[in-house]
Order: structure tokens, then C-alpha cells, then sequence
């Protein structure tokens, strides 16, 4: 199986060390974040660029998605995060929360406010002209965002739809695939709520992000659902929950999901692409995070 790390665990760091230490990890894939301090669409340049894939070819790394669903980056006051060492330690501990979730989410594909709304599509239609020159296959969205007060559902995925079909355009122009990643408490959070959605799309570049541990938190069986979605499945996204199926990454190992049974369902389906970890509260100790992921998914 193919695994990479994503750049999210290194917010404190600029991207040439985040490819440097996953490399370092043994890893062979590298998910690249749409965000600042990393890869903000708006303030890369052709000459970054070139120096990101000069520093990839280096580190033998190639990349496995780009995650344009945190918006840290939004040009509405979010302020990039301060670039430091990590904190000296033995054992990764994934507590961090430097940012809300508001800050990931919002803006969502379904705002009220249609200017606030229109930062999503054109972020989204950014980083998929990025991934391009990039030479990377896909990127990576939110499922809609939290439900807006007083807005139906239908009305919800009306919105979302016309935005993502804007974005669509673009993907099939620069042949990068849009991915949805279904997350608890938003939109779309479950496989029944992704399949009818998807039903609106007939673009070969839509699919689907299978993130395994955001599946777990709503309680859908993973070996089977794996199966279900395998169709529409172009990128997975590990990380282990705990018990109590709240939505926090942990280091997989120290939760609850089955990983063997994951790995073998996946497998099953014939799927060959990249498995990425991503562990992006583990700020303070990313680089024994992302060793511990790999040791243990690559035991046999």
C-alpha cells in the first residue's frame, strides 16, 4: 500500500521542512496543504513553484492530494500561524488546537452571504489550477460546511452543488479530480448523504475523499461502506478515534478503528493510490507522530 503524510501536522513549519521530515518519516507520499504557511493559492508564484517540486524530486516524495478544505489562509483576518521549532519530547500527544474549527469550515460552499460564500469557489478553483502545475492528481474539499440557521437542507445542497459544479469546470479544463470529504456535523457527513449528492454529478473529476476516522465517528461500518463508496474513491485519509467516536485524530494505533480489517477492505476493492495520515492536531511532536503512524500501519 501507498502512504503518505500530510503537510497539515506542520503548520509551524515552512513546506521545504515538511517535505524534508516526512521523507525522513519513510514515507514515499506527501499531502500538500492549500494554506498558509504553506501553499496559500494567492501568494505562490511560478518560481515557488518550481522550488517545491525541486525540493519533492530531492526528498524522493511524490504527492498524494492537495488539501484545499482548511481555509486558515481566507482573506478575512485569520493570521497565518507563527513558524517555531517543536517542543522537545519523547511522545507525540496530537492535543493541539491552535485554530476553531470555524477557522477549517468557514467560508463553507453554503454561506448566506454570497460574497463570503464566493472565497470557497474561488479558493477551490485556485488550488485546483495550483495542483496542476504542481503535477498533482487531485485536491481535496469540505462536504458544505455546518447547516446555516434557517436554510433546508435542499436548499443547502442547491447551493453547495452550483458552487462545486463552477469548480468542476475548472477541475475537468486542468484534469485534476475534486474530491468532497464527508466530516461529522456538516453538511454531508455519512454515506447515504454522499451518494445522493453525488447523484447531481456526471463530471469524471468529482469523487470522493474517504476520510476512514470521520466515517467511524458516524457510526457507518467501515469494511462495508468502504465497499459501498469504492466507486466513487480517488484518495483516503487515515486517522484513528477514539471509543467514544468524538472527532479527534489520534495517531492510528490509539483508538478504536479496526486498521486490519480497514487495510484488508480496502485492498479488497483493488484500490491502488495513496493512503495519507492525517494527524493535523499533532503539532507539537509531528515528525514521532508521523513515524508512529507508518511503524504501526505497515506492521505485519
Amino acid at each position: 500500500m501507498n502512504f503518505a503524510f500530510s503537510s497539515n501536522a506542520y503548520r509551524r513549519w515552512p513546506i521545504e521542512h515538511a517535505i524534508d521530515r516526512v521523507a525522513a518519516a519513510g514515507y514515499r507520499g506527501i499531502e500538500l496543504m492549500a494554506d498558509v504557511p504553506h501553499l496559500w493559492p494567492p501568494s505562490v508564484t511560478d518560481e515557488m513553484i518550481d522550488q517545491v517540486r525541486g525540493c519533492l524530486s530531492e526528498a524522493g516524495l511524490t504527492i498524494s492530494n492537495i488539501n484545499a478544505f482548511m481555509m486558515i489562509g481566507r482573506p478575512n483576518g485569520a493570521k497565518q500561524p507563527r513558524a517555531k521549532g517543536a517542543k522537545a519530547g519523547s511522545q507525540p500527544t496530537c492535543d493541539a488546537q491552535p485554530q476553531s474549527p470555524s477557522d477549517f469550515w468557514h467560508p463553507s460552499w453554503i454561506e448566506p452571504d454570497a460574497d463570503y460564500r464566493r472565497l470557497r469557489v474561488r479558493h477551490t478553483i485556485d488550488a485546483l489550477r495550483m495542483a496542476r502545475k504542481l503535477g498533482a492528481s487531485c485536491i481535496t474539499t469540505e462536504p458544505g460546511g455546518p447547516l446555516p440557521e434557517g436554510m433546508s437542507r435542499e436548499q443547502a445542497a442547491d447551493l453547495f452543488a452550483a458552487g462545486l459544479n463552477e469548480a468542476l469546470r475548472v477541475a475537468e479544463e486542468v484534469e485534476v479530480q475534486l474530491l468532497v470529504e464527508p466530516e461529522p456535523g456538516l453538511l454531508i457527513e455519512n454515506a447515504a448523504q454522499f451518494r445522493d449528492f453525488a447523484a447531481r454529478f456526471d463530471s469524471p473529476m468529482f469523487g470522493l475523499n474517504f476520510d476512514v476516522g470521520h466515517f467511524h465517528c458516524v457510526s457507518d461500518p467501515l469494511p462495508e461502506t468502504i465497499a459501498l463508496l469504492s466507486a466513487y474513491t480517488r484518495h483516503y485519509h487515515l486517522e484513528d478515534i477514539a471509543a467514544s467516536r468524538v472527532h479527534h485524530h489520534l495517531i492510528p494505533g490509539r483508538g478504536a478503528i479496526d486498521f486490519p480489517a480497514v487495510l484488508k477492505a480496502i485492498d479488497a476493492t483493488g484500490y491502488d493510490g495513496w493512503l495519507t495520515v492525517e494527524l493535523y492536531p499533532c503539532l507539537d511532536e509531528p515528525d514521532a507522530a508521523a513515524r508512529e503512524a507508518l511503524e504501526f500501519l505497515t506492521r505485519r
